[in-house]
C-alpha cells in the first residue's frame, strides 16, 4: 500500500492524551493527531524520530497525523487504519495463506449482532469471516498484542466462535506493522483475558494468523507469515 499523501520525519516532544502528541516542526513545537489508542510507550519515546502524513481535511485542527515511529533502526507503523487496508490489498493479491479461494471481499459486514472486519466469500457459497488486529508491541523480534486492555478485543474473538458454529469459517489476522518479527503471542502480561480468549478461540475452531509488514516512510504491506506461540 502505497501512501497517497506526503510524509515527513521529525522529532517526537510528548504524547498528552491518546489522540494527541507534540512534534518539532521547523524549530517549533506542534500538535499533531495520533490515529491510535495504544500505549505505544516502548515507541513514542521523547526525542525519536516520528513519521507524519499530511492531512487536508477541512475540519481537522491539525495540519499531520503521526503514522510511525522509529524504535531504534526500526520503523515501525501505528496508523491502526493502516491493518484493514492492508489487509483488503493482501486478500485481494492472494497473498494470506488459507484464503485464497475466496474471490469476494466485503469490508465490515455484521453477523447476527456482530460486526466485523471482513466477509468473505466465494462462488461455492462459502463463507468466512475475518477479524483484524493491529500489533506495534515487539521485543526482540517477539510480537504481542494488546498493549493496552481490550475488552472489545476479547469479545471479538468469542463472537468469531459463534460464526463457527453455524458451520461458516472465521479467523483472526494480527497485522504486525514492522519488519524482522519472528514470532507472535497473546500479551497475558497485560491482558491475560484477551490472551485466555484466543486460546479458547483456536480450540474452538477459529482461525489465526500473523503476518508483519514491510514498512518504509512511503509504504506499507503485508510480507512474511509469522510463528504463532499460544
Amino acid at each position: 500500500m502505497i501512501f497517497e499523501k506526503e510524509t515527513t520525519t521529525v522529532e517526537f516532544v510528548r504524547r498528552p492524551n491518546r489522540f494527541q502528541g507534540y512534534v518539532m516542526i521547523d524549530g517549533e513545537e506542534e500538535l499533531v493527531h495520533v490515529p491510535n489508542t495504544g500505549r505505544c510507550k516502548e515507541i513514542l519515546i521523547p526525542g525519536c524520530k516520528v513519521l507524519l502524513r499530511a492531512e487536508d481535511g477541512a475540519n481537522r485542527k491539525t495540519r499531520f497525523s503521526l503514522i510511525a515511529g522509529y524504535k531504534g533502526n526500526k520503523l515501525i507503523n501505528i496508523d491502526s487504519q493502516a491493518p484493514n487496508k492492508i489487509v483488503d490489498e493482501a486478500l485481494k493479491n492472494k497473498k494470506i495463506k488459507g484464503l485464497e479461494k475466496y474471490n469476494n471481499i466485503c469490508r465490515e459486514k455484521t453477523f447476527g449482532k456482530s460486526r466485523f472486519d471482513f466477509k468473505l466469500s466465494n462462488d461455492d457459497g462459502e463463507e468466512y469471516y475475518l477479524e483484524v488486529k493491529g500489533v506495534t508491541l515487539e521485543e526482540n523480534g517477539h510480537s504481542r498484542f494488546p498493549d493496552a486492555p481490550t475488552e472489545r478485543g476479547r469479545k471479538h474473538l468469542l463472537e468469531l466462535i459463534d460464526v463457527v458454529n453455524t458451520r461458516k469459517g472465521a479467523g483472526v489476522i494480527f497485522v504486525i506493522q514492522m519488519e524482522g518479527i519472528t514470532t507472535f503471542s497473546p500479551n497475558d502480561d497485560t491482558d491475560k483475558a484477551f490472551g485466555d480468549a484466543l486460546r479458547f478461540a483456536k480450540e474452538n475452531g477459529v482461525d489465526i494468523f500473523a503476518y508483519s509488514c514491510k514498512v518504509t516512510e512511503t509504504s506499507i504491506e503485508l510480507t512474511d507469515k509469522v510463528e504463532i506461540i499460544l
